[in-house]
């Protein structure tokens, strides 16, 4: 939200009013809070007239500061809000000087000067940002008198702008699709159904991450208006609209240790289970579909040797205008329960389409309305719109009866045999409406997605066990990490979506999302053979895979006989790396460092790698670049060192950029030097024991060098641990299993290889 037209004028009818000094103090259970007015007190006289800031700095965990701004006190707070792992005290040392307070949380410091009132951040001493009348209560409309508000909250804002230096990018905010440096962008935190060709996002999270190391956490479920390098290009400005403000600037100094204090403060993603890793396929949207066809996919599947590991039914498995009974359609599927028992004989786990919307046609609506467990308008109806399915109402999930009553409709299918659900839709959420708990319903229009999405989820954990819940969901909001997976919505079905389906999958990974799938092949429309089998690959070479889309299937022989071969080899390589992937798995549910890395989190230091967003690192040992083009080049950059082709085992410098020919049978796909790959026994399926008989490749270890790895078996538990050190000529390796298999993948061929 802007309030200046460029640098020196305000625009007109607004009026800011930032703290001017710090007028009297309290320091209390390692809290600080300054009365800030803002006008500077000369004289008695000047107290008599004006607007106070009441500012709370704290520190809820190390490296960590808290501030809490309010303007009327007496304004009453109206949930939701984040769920939040907060202490009960303080961590903050306070120092008081004679003109500032030095508040320090670890490393990180912020400084408070009085008078004039200003806030400077740093680390270890250095500044990292910093605030200088840049902290605001904002008035629209203003006339110049203070009584002419009536402290109407319609019309005030509470504001802060961080300085950016030199070089500083801004990432994250979410799921975002527009360029993947939000520099020079205006975002708004508000969750939309917009595609993925647009600036509307199904996952808006109020949290940016800088290359400077450290990030932005803005603790408002409702609308944020962010800023960024835009209305001044050297801050980032956010705005909430009311009476308060509360963030929490959070330290790394690297970008994966800020990441690790955010999902310590919003929650870890969870770990999913193995079977998740492999292979979805869905009946696509609007095609038809009765289960001779869904048979027919999966025995194709099969008999070409592709390793199929889960089924999704998308929305009509539900009858039209039914939307949602959680009723099986019995003219095309009059033995659902006899009809998934066949499917999981195969060896699949089943997936069903859900959303949170009851249309009036399904046997469900009359339920819901006499059991007041729906959002209602403000005179009392339920609150109904003609948008997706006709007469549709939305499940209220701030009442408790609600969720009971979801849940227990859901459970019937779980025992039916069903093992997870695509949590489908969460945007569309009306304002104008009234809440069982009496939730703000302007705040409640992005938290919506938690209540439904940790509804779904605690069924899961309770009927499946909390090893075994996932999700597909669509959108998300704080803390929406814990419930995985997410993927990227409706894209069409070319390279420019599948391009921007990537950058806005890293720029929700940036955001503290552990895991993220998208519809391979495209959602929209039909794909070429060539985008299908490069999609393929890419979608093979991400957390989850799913072949899903709208009108037409997705099963592989629909494009080509090679899109069979395609698809069956980067499934079975996905299967193969399964010891490799489900560490990275491990490390995003116990640190919170995600799967798929942006290049920049992963190698910070090369300023070559600050913009890129069409490759990837997979974990912290492979770089990822899928094709965008029909001319069948890659074009990608290698950070400094050696790298090794994972299909040729040929070694390239680097600090380098290459532009090369690769078939449908391959992608640049590299080994980042020291490092140890597992691969497992497997490679038709992605739940078996990793920890047997797994094949340990050590790449390009430099002399002096001692790197290590773990296998975890299915459970996430640390299985065997491997060492491997280089002195010389010769590589030692051990390990706590005895580990048969044991490759030195080398340019210098004067090696050799010792196993302990």
């Amino acid at each position: 939200m802007r309030f200046h037209q460029g640098c020196w004028v305000k625009r007109k009818g607004v009026e800011l009013f930032s703290p001017k000094e710090v007028h009297f103090f309290d320091v209390k259970d390692n809290i600080l809070s300054v009365c800030a007015p803002t006008i500077p007190i000369r004289s008695r006289g000047d107290v008599l007239e004006g607007i106070n800031l009441t500012i709370c700095f704290s520190s809820p965990a190390p490296e960590v500061i808290r501030v809490q701004t309010k303007h009327h006190l007496g304004v009453s707070h109206k949930g939701p809000d984040f769920e939040l792992n907060l202490p009960k005290k303080s961590c903050l040392d306070i120092e008081e000087k004679e003109d500032k307070f030095i508040l320090k949380s670890g490393s990180l410091s912020l400084e408070v000067t009085k008078n004039p009132f200003s806030l400077v951040y740093k680390r270890n001493g250095e500044i990292i940002t910093k605030s200088i009348n840049d902290l605001a209560c904002v008035k629209e409309n203003w006339h110049g008198y203070y009584y002419d508000n009536d402290g109407d909250t319609k019309n005030t804002y509470m504001t802060q702008s961080l300085s950016l230096s030199v070089d500083e990018l801004v990432y994250g905010l979410g799921e975002r699709f527009t360029s993947f440096t939000k520099n020079g962008q205006n975002v708004e935190i508000w969750n939309e159904d917009g595609g993925t060709n647009t600036e509307f996002s199904y996952k808006n999270i109020p949290f940016y991450i800088t290359n400077r190391g450290y990030g932005v956490l803005v603790n408002h479920p409702e609308k944020v208006s962010f800023e960024v390098a835009s209305e001044f290009v050297t801050k980032v400005n956010f705005t909430v609209e009311g009476n308060e403000l509360d963030y929490f600037l959070i330290n790394g100094p690297s970008m994966k240790e800020v990441l690790m204090r955010y999902t310590d403060l919003t929650g870890k993603p969870a770990l999913p289970a193995p079977w998740t890793f492999g292979l979805w396929l869905s009946t696509s949207f609007t095609t038809n579909y009765d289960e001779k066809t869904v048979m027919s996919f999966v025995d194709g599947m099969l008999e070409r040797g592709i390793p199929l590991r889960v089924f999704h039914f998308d929305c009509y498995w539900m009858k039209e205008f039914h939307w949602s009974s959680f009723i099986w359609d019995d003219r095309v599927f009059p033995d659902p329960v006899g009809m998934l028992k066949r499917i999981k004989a195969k060896g699949l786990n089943i997936c069903v389409w859900i959303n949170p919307y009851i249309g009036q046609e399904s046997p469900l609506f009359k339920e819901g309305v006499e059991g007041g467990f729906f959002v209602k308008r403000k005179n009392g109806d339920v609150w109904q719109w003609d948008m997706w399915q006709a007469g549709m109402a939305l499940v209220d999930f701030t009442n408790p009866a609600a969720c009971k009553w979801f849940k227990s409709k859901l459970a019937a299918l779980l025992d039916m045999g069903v093992d997870c659900f695509k949590t489908d839709f969460g945007e569309r959420i009306p304002t104008d409406v009234v809440y069982f708990d009496g939730s703000d319903a302007v705040k409640m229009h992005n938290y919506y997605t938690y209540l439904y999405n940790k509804c779904v989820y605690e069924l899961l954990e309770e009927k499946r066990g909390k090893g075994e819940a996932v999700l597909f969901a669509r959108s998300a909001t704080v803390g929406g990490q814990k419930f995985p997976v997410h993927w990227g919505g409706d894209c069409w079905s070319d390279y420019e979506s599948m391009e921007e389906s990537l950058r806005g999958g890293l720029s929700l990974l940036m955001s503290g999302f552990g895991f993220w799938s998208h519809d391979i092949g495209g959602f929209e429309a039909t794909s070429t053979p060539d985008v299908y089998k490069r999609w393929a690959a890419f979608g093979l070479l991400s957390s989850h895979s799913r072949l899903h889309g709208s009108s037409s299937y997705r099963v592989p022989w629909a494009y080509d006989e090679e899109a069979v071969d395609v698809v069956r080899k980067f499934t079975k390589l996905k299967a193969s790396l399964m010891p490799y992937l489900y560490k990275t798995a491990v490390e995003a549910h116990t640190l919170g460092v995600p799967s798929m890395r942006s290049m920049v989190m992963e190698f910070t230091q090369d300023r070559n790698t600050h913009h890129l967003d069409k490759q990837y690192m997979l974990g912290d040992s492979l770089l990822v670049a899928p094709i965008f083009n029909d001319e069948s080049i890659g074009n990608f950059y290698l950070p400094e060192g050696k790298w090794t082709n994972l299909f040729t085992n040929e070694t390239y410098d680097g600090s380098k950029w290459y532009s090369q020919k690769f078939d449908y049978l391959s992608i640049p796909l590299f080994v980042k030097e020291n490092s140890i790959v597992a691969f497992g026994e497997h490679d038709d399926k992605p739940d078996y024991d990793y920890e047997v008989n797994p094949t340990i490749k050590i790449y390009e270890i430099k002399d002096g060098a001692t790197i290590n790895t773990v296998i975890y078996n299915q459970k996430g538990k640390e299985a065997v641990k491997i060492e491997a050190t280089r002195k010389g000529t010769v590589v030692s390796v051990s390990s706590s299993s005895k580990i048969k298999n044991v490759e030195l993948i080398s340019s210098d061929k004067n090696l050799t290889l010792e196993v302990k």
